[in-house]
């Protein structure tokens, strides 16, 4: 740490310490991470590949499929690793900012991807003789473009008012990341401005989108109590499991991360960092096996690339 006198200073680096109060254990716990990194990174890959060489599977549902797994922040994860193996956690003022940049750039665009997916559910099933009208190419990009739109100008204000900060209580990040409020409570200033921007954003992310979400799973619902046949009922049932276990994978640990910042004192920094990185990680580590165990179609040609033959037991589940 730096020594201070109480006057604004500009550091050199910044230092994230990773999980204070665990630096002897941070081989360990790398171990697990490490562990769950490689099983995203196979199991993103592994899907994005099957999506992009099977013309079946060039679909809307599958589009913004491909977005949500593609959508991994490797640098990041890269550098939690190393500061966890090496101690290697020194990192420049203009490379915090970017990299909370991508961090909450990635967390808003798979909140927009889940809303994509309801909206293309909600048409498939409610709207089908439509599907293909509606779900056009045109509408996919400017549902695309609009998400990261969206995110952009939503992170973009937290990082401005961060960079404007002056930084003079010490240089060192209690944190493994350069996360919005691990920061700018660095800050000799007052951060009200940033707080509130921060809990703004994070309140769109899990209560507006979650609502709007709900309610296109909910009008599903209530079409397939309508629908008389059997496979429709259980391919519209099965369609809402998937994406709403996704989304409790994801906000459910974004909503623990966020209550534990708000909580301030109330829990300790150690607390904070490992929720912090299982909702960086979980998500990314879940959603490939959800989607490869519970979609039909990337069951079948994931079994099919391992060179077994998928057979009507092994795939008992309806297609998304």
């Amino acid at each position: 740490m730096l020594p201070f006198n109480g006057s604004c200073f500009n550091p050199p680096t910044f230092l994230l310490i990773g999980i204070p109060g665990l630096e002897t254990l941070h081989i360990w716990i790398s171990v697990p991470f490490c562990s769950m990194y490689v099983i995203a990174i196979l199991g993103n890959c592994t899907i994005l590949f099957i999506i992009k060489t099977e013309p079946s599977l060039h679909q809307p549902m599958f589009y913004f499929l491909s977005i949500l797994e593609g959508n991994l922040s490797y640098t990041d994860f890269i550098q939690m690793l190393l500061g966890f193996l090496f101690h290697s956690g020194r990192v420049s003022l203009p490379s915090c900012l970017a990299q909370m940049f991508f961090i909450y750039l990635m967390i808003i665009m798979d909140s927009s991807v889940l809303l994509m997916m309801a909206l293309d559910r909600y048409v498939a099933i409610c709207k089908p003789l439509r599907y293909m009208n509606i779900m056009s190419k045109s509408l996919l990009a400017t549902l695309t473009l609009t998400a990261l739109i969206r995110g952009i100008s939503m992170v973009c204000p937290m990082v401005v008012l961060a960079s404007r900060l002056p930084f003079c209580q010490s240089n060192v990040i209690q944190h493994f990341a350069c996360e919005h409020i691990a920061l700018v409570s660095l800050a000799c200033s007052s951060t009200s401005h940033n707080r509130f921007l921060g809990m703004v954003v994070a309140a769109i992310i899990i209560i507006f989108d979650t609502i709007c979400i709900l309610a296109s799973y909910t009008s599903i619902v209530h079409k397939a109590l309508q629908i008389a046949t059997g496979s429709l009922q259980r391919k519209a049932f099965h369609t809402c499991s998937i994406q709403l276990l996704v989304m409790f994978f994801m906000y459910s640990s974004f909503l623990s991360s966020s209550i534990m910042y708000w909580a301030g004192q109330a829990t300790s920094q150690d607390v904070h960092n490992l929720l912090s990185a299982i909702y960086l990680l979980l998500p990314s580590t879940i959603n490939p096996i959800i989607y490869g165990m519970r979609t039909k179609e990337i069951k079948q040609h994931v079994l099919r690339s391992f060179g077994r033959s998928p057979t009507s037991s092994s795939i008992s589940h309806v297609s998304t």
